[in-house]
């Protein structure tokens, strides 16, 4: 399955399921990231991390490590 730190600038994406537990599970969730959510990738930075996202009328930056445990087709 391809995940969130995979997806390339210009590309958008639906979350089909978010892995790991916990506090991280849901801080990730807390973000708007949910299944079901339309994610389009808008930046990476030179380095690979942070990416920058837009979801759910807003931008968002994320972790590349968080970014791993959001699958999506």
């Amino acid at each position: 399955m391809k995940t969130l730190d995979c997806v390339r600038p210009g590309e958008s994406v639906t979350v089909q399921r978010l892995q790991g537990q916990g506090p991280v599970k849901h801080r990730i969730m807390d973000m708007g990231i949910t299944k079901g959510t339309i994610i389009t990738v808008r930046k990476v930075a030179p380095l690979g991390d942070p990416l920058e996202i837009n979801l759910r009328n807003y931008e968002l930056s994320i972790r590349k490590e968080d970014a791993k445990m959001v699958e999506v087709q």
